[in-house]
């Protein structure tokens, strides 16, 4: 038995001073305490939960593999991922899905979901891998780092994951389009991807939302009530295209107006999840133009400063959109603190400001625009089922 005494706990529903008690991974116990937070201390809120990362495993770990993978994870707060299947080679079959799961779960660090491709290869042409795997055995599937340009295959992932029971995950990118204009890439490829939606009856989620128009049409087709559901990642409303030197991420850092378009979809709750998309790269990838930032480390910090700080959003919203949400979208029982549940928590500091520094990062990727930046927010322990699994 474990028992945390005048901790001051905030979720999406509660913040108080109580004491707490654990046994064997779950909450048992919250007893309320009549006093006030002492705002000197670091807050406890319920462990991160992030459905989606790279951890380049297999085939890519010399970028990053589950072992540093975790370990990041845990050292920004987060005890459960969902890991993206553009590895080397594809994670296209349920028996390859399985095996990363293993060693994810091997370390004791986390709880790690594999998603499996949309198409074999993820080459865009041929789902029928799909039909062999279980009903309900995989939560998400999805190609991401490209989009599927046949219609008639994304029509048929729509219909086979709708029986299944599968999530589509859905990196938007029409190829016909990124060469020249990567906002009507984004755009063109979720405008199609919501007529799919509504025709088949099926349910998405839209990874790494990025542009005011693709917000707004998912906004519409949420009002007609369609089974959408979308992400926003801290790179994409920290800073503009100009703010990041044109730091190569896909999407691309965009305006100050997509920026405005994305805070109001997490305030009204268009977007339901922040998501990091880390993705892990060696200075030589990095410098031969790759794609993406090494970010889950710093996640919450970017966050908290910009939108908890900034004034946009409460921290009981943010633990909504970090924790909760993509918790309860995982099928967890994790995302608040509350008798019956895991006890994955994290302990901040909200109230000292520190520099990122990309060589403390326990990721193998240190690419990030974000080196030396100020923020509020420093994670300081991490607890998953009532065990630590990092401190500072």
């Amino acid at each position: 038995m474990t028992e945390l005494k005048g901790i001051h706990i905030i979720d999406d529903t509660q913040d108080a001073v109580v004491n707490l008690t654990i046994d064997e991974g779950i909450i048992q116990s919250i007893e309320p305490l009549d006093i006030a937070p002492d705002t000197s201390q670091p807050v406890v809120m319920p462990a991160f939960t992030d459905l989606h990362v790279h951890f380049r495993d297999p085939g890519l770990t010399y970028k990053e593999d589950v072992v540093s993978g975790s370990r990041a994870a845990v050292r920004g707060g987060y005890t459960a991922v969902n890991m993206m299947p553009n590895t080397v080679p594809v994670v296209d079959t349920l028996d390859k899905a399985r095996d990363v799961e293993q060693r994810v779960r091997a370390l004791g660090l986390i709880h790690g979901n594999q998603a499996v491709s949309m198409t074999i290869g993820e080459l865009g042409q041929d789902c029928s891998h799909l039909l062999d795997i279980p009903a309900g055995a995989i939560p998400f599937v999805s190609d991401d780092g490209k989009g599927v340009n046949r219609d008639d295959v994304m029509e048929q992932i729509f219909r086979i994951c709708k029986e299944k029971g599968f999530l589509i995950m859905a990196h938007e990118e029409d190829a016909r389009y990124s060469p020249q204009d990567l906002r009507m890439a984004e755009n063109m490829m979720t405008l199609r991807d919501l007529i799919l939606c509504e025709k088949t009856g099926g349910r998405i989620h839209f990874c790494h939302v990025s542009t005011r128009e693709a917000i707004e049409a998912i906004r519409n087709a949420k009002r007609k009530g369609l089974k959408v559901s979308c992400e926003v990642c801290p790179h994409h409303i920290f800073y503009n295209a100009e703010q990041a030197h044109h730091y190569r991420v896909a999407p691309p850092f965009r305006t100050d107006d997509d920026i405005e378009a994305l805070i109001r979809a997490l305030q009204d709750g268009t977007a339901e999840v922040i998501s990091t998309d880390h993705a892990p790269h060696t200075p030589e990838d990095k410098a031969n133009g790759a794609n993406g930032i090494s970010c889950i480390e710093t996640a919450f910090a970017l966050c908290y400063t910009k939108l908890v700080r900034g004034g946009f959003l409460t921290l009981q919203q943010l633990i909504r959109l970090m924790s909760t949400k993509p918790s309860a979208m995982m099928g967890l029982n994790k995302g608040r603190i509350q008798v019956g549940m895991q006890a994955d928590l994290v302990w901040a500091d909200l109230q000292h400001a520190y520099p990122i520094d990309p060589a403390d990062f326990a990721s193998r990727g240190k690419n990030t625009p974000f080196a030396g930046v100020t923020v509020y927010g420093r994670i300081l322990q991490t607890m998953r089922a009532g065990n630590i699994v990092y401190s500072a």
